[in-house]
């Protein structure tokens, strides 16, 4: 059995230690302000099906989300190279924690994330898209 000397929490501490964390209502207003930031949503897709999203995020698999960052990467998405400003956000704010460090690590400045994630920002009611049914 692999020994752990570091668990996943320690590493979410760590990352918190090193990045901006915004609670979902300071989110919200920034999206409504001038030169409003990129809120993008690194949850999995079936996340999204099954809680709902908030309008206009960009969705960017965690998975996936630095070789999107990268410019060099074939798979580069051009909203990173189109905006300075980015928040990003999971379900519960653990993986963008990290998601986060890891884009500050890559040289991305702009960046927090978004404290407790999604069940924070559906806690706080705040508006959340369902997708219809396909039943």
């Amino acid at each position: 059995m692999q020994k752990i000397i570091r668990t996943a929490a320690d590493l979410v501490t760590e990352a918190e230690a090193e990045i901006v964390a915004l609670p979902p209502i300071d989110v919200k207003t920034r999206l409504a302000g001038e030169n409003p930031p990129v809120l993008i949503d690194i949850r999995d897709v079936r996340e999204l099906v099954k809680s709902g999203r908030i309008k206009g995020a960009v969705h960017a698999p965690r998975g996936m989300l630095e070789f999107w960052v990268d410019p060099e990467s074939p798979y580069h998405r051009e909203v990173f190279s189109q905006n300075d400003s980015f928040i990003l956000f999971c379900a519960s704010g653990w993986r963008s924690a990290l998601a986060t460090r890891a884009l500050q690590d890559m040289g991305m400045t702009g960046l927090a994330h978004m404290a407790g994630g999604f069940t924070a920002w559906a806690a706080a009611e705040l508006p959340i898209e369902t997708e219809p049914s396909k039943s």
